[in-house]
């Protein structure tokens, strides 16, 4: 019994292995945690409109998302920053080493306009300077003013806390649960996102879905 067991144990790691290559031993067992959770069901009752486990999942993360905004736009206050918006283009500009302006916009998921009218109002303030790539001069690129590495240095403290009171609930582990298993659909719509946008949404649902 035991070695059927510890038989088919194997089999599972082969196959998870396969599907995740560079996978951990203690990312396996995270995930074969997740595999014992078992399915509740849920009654629709008569004349109401229920998600599906899909939407169900996804609705869960959109409400977090907005909690995770509105408490960060409140612990951004006093800090010379506005939104959290404001936060992840600034980040995004440190971390990229002087980035091209539209890269900088879309690598936030935002619209190329939001994204430019931003980055004037973060300029105005002195947070944000603009100069001629040297390689081609119809390109802008971004860097931080001394005024704006400052600025973020002192918003990263409230919103790591935000982050922290956020997900306090949770194990370490269990972080590490879900970052494993909703880490793959970022990486996919990362690299799709853009490419997809002028497309209609039935020619995005196949080629998501096919």
């Amino acid at each position: 019994m035991v070695v059927n067991q510890t038989v088919e144990l194997v089999k599972r790691w082969g196959a998870y292995e396969a599907q995740h290559p560079g996978a951990s031993i203690e990312d396996f067992c995270r995930y074969q945690l997740a595999q014992n959770v078992k399915p509740e069901s849920y009654g629709t009752p008569k004349g109401d409109l229920r998600p599906d486990l899909n939407g169900q999942l996804v609705i869960l993360l959109r409400r977090i998302g907005k909690f995770h905004i509105a408490y960060s736009n409140k612990a951004l206050e006093g800090t010379g920053l506005d939104q959290m918006e404001e936060f992840g283009i600034l980040v995004t500009i440190y971390n990229q080493k002087n980035p091209i302006k539209s890269e900088a916009i879309y690598n936030n998921i935002m619209e190329l306009s939001s994204g430019s009218n931003m980055l004037i109002r973060l300029k105005k303030r002195g947070l944000v300077s603009e100069y001629d790539d040297e390689q081609d001069k119809r390109v802008k690129r971004l860097k931080l003013t001394a005024k704006g590495e400052a600025t973020l240095l002192t918003a990263k403290e409230v919103v790591l806390k935000v982050a922290r009171m956020m997900v306090n609930e949770l194990t370490d582990e269990q972080k590490r649960l879900c970052i494993q298993l909703l880490s793959p659909i970022d990486r996919r719509f990362s690299g799709l996102f853009q490419k997809q946008r002028a497309k209609p949404f039935d020619e995005i649902y196949l080629e998501n879905i096919g």
